[in-house]
């Protein structure tokens, strides 16, 4: 297995190009089963679960064809509507064919999702929100079994903001008979991003990026091409990264239009944040001040950067509050933090971080996604060496992750 070797101790400096967003190019893949006609993805990130997503519609019969960055589907001949766990089990973004498929071929089976093992991230909001809309659902060993004929436009309220589910039950809409309108919707660039895309299919939809989206069904859909959005979340990273370090780093192939939060956070630890028109531009000072930070849905700061700013302000000056009211398993990576000698406090859903001058090298295990981001953070201003195991975690959303981290001086590599 894997794992990345982390000299800490180097300066960020440079340019690096942020890559294509993965939580906007695993629902605008799965947007593919729509129609019988191609459709062409471009600034389409090479990451694994990119690649799991791309091995799950070809299992179902889906024409694909990769150059580069960019990726064409064709799903004119669907032989098998169904999404086994072998596939799916590592990926909970495998939920989003749920509903494309029960729209265009009126029958799904999709096993229930696997992920990182960040807290419950149920799927009963995609399933109320088919029912609602005319199909019969059951869960049965482990799977999801959806069918009807042609679903029907309905009023659906989400009981909680849910990505996913506003992404899917907007795309199981789009062949509905008549208009859905889809209440509590979640807001993220990313929900945008695939609303665009479904549009330019032919989709009538307006109110994407706010709470309350209306979706009129249309009889078919075609094809198209679409470029995805640049990666917001490892733009964030990447800001940390060069935050820590005081660094002056210049992020390419992307905007601040969708970090405010994140942004007004920096800024407030001290960091000269400049934003251009596809770029981000970054001076830190040699020490931070320490930021408290509550997640909460978009447009409010992001539960995908609450780890990374956990490691920063573990050198920040000062003390810091963290509060966590997404996912309630989400401060794993505090207690590898603390291996590498922070000092932080949990209590529920609270963590209480006091910056220290230096943190020390030592192993530590990535447990999800974001943590492993944090743990390379830290990583890069920690004295001595510091391994990070599990790395396979970073692999599925971070394109290229320590070529470019060298490309800015850090001194990292893979071990085998």
């Amino acid at each position: 297995m894997d794992k990345l070797l982390i000299e800490g101790g180097t300066r960020l400096a440079g340019e690096v190009s942020i890559s294509g967003a993965k939580n906007a190019a695993l629902p605008l893949l799965c947007a593919a089963l729509l129609t019988d006609e191609p459709v062409t993805f471009t600034n389409v990130p090479r990451l694994n679960d990119i690649g799991t997503l791309l091995k799950l519609l070809a299992d179902m019969g889906m024409k694909i064809e990769r150059s580069d960055d960019s990726v064409t589907l064709q799903a004119a001949h669907i032989t098998k509507p169904e999404a086994s766990y072998e596939l799916v089990k590592t990926m909970r973004a495998s939920i989003l064919v749920l509903c494309p498929l029960v729209a265009r071929f009126g029958e799904a089976k999709v096993s229930l999702p696997g992920g990182c093992a960040i807290g419950a991230r149920p799927v009963d909001q995609h399933i109320k929100g088919l029912q609602a809309m005319g199909a019969e659902v059951a869960v049965e060993h482990g799977y999801v079994l959806a069918k009807s004929p042609r679903l029907k436009g309905a009023r659906l309220f989400t009981d909680m903001v849910t990505v996913t589910g506003t992404e899917n039950l907007m795309m199981a809409a789009c062949l509905a008979d008549g208009e859905t309108v889809i209440e509590n919707a979640a807001r993220e660039p990313e929900v945008v991003d695939l609303a665009n895309c479904l549009i330019a299919m032919g989709a009538q939809i307006s109110g994407a990026g706010t709470d309350v989206i209306r979706i009129r069904g249309v009889s078919r859909m075609h094809g198209t091409t679409h470029r995805i959005m640049p990666d917001r979340i490892e733009t964030g990273t990447y800001l940390c990264a060069a935050a820590v370090t005081g660094g002056d780093v210049r992020l390419l192939n992307t905007s601040s239009a969708y970090l405010d939060a994140v942004v007004d956070k920096l800024m407030d630890a001290g960091c000269e944040v400049n934003s251009e028109r596809n770029a981000i531009h970054i001076r830190a000072p040699e020490r931070l001040r320490a930021v408290s930070l509550r997640t909460s849905p978009y447009p409010a700061f992001p539960t995908d950067m609450q780890a990374q700013f956990m490691a920063l302000n573990c050198v920040a000056e000062g003390a810091a509050v963290i509060r966590e009211t997404i996912f309630e398993n989400r401060y794993m990576h505090a207690v590898e933090l603390q291996r590498l000698g922070a000092n932080i406090r949990i209590d529920g859903s609270t963590a209480f971080v006091t910056g220290v001058r230096k943190l020390q090298g030592a192993t530590v295990m990535a447990t999800d996604l974001r943590a492993s981001a944090s743990l390379v953070i830290a990583g890069l201003v920690a004295e001595g060496e510091t391994t990070v195991e599990r790395i396979y975690h970073l692999d599925r959303g971070y394109e290229k992750l320590e070529s470019k981290l060298a490309a800015l001086g850090a001194r990292v590599r893979r071990l085998n």
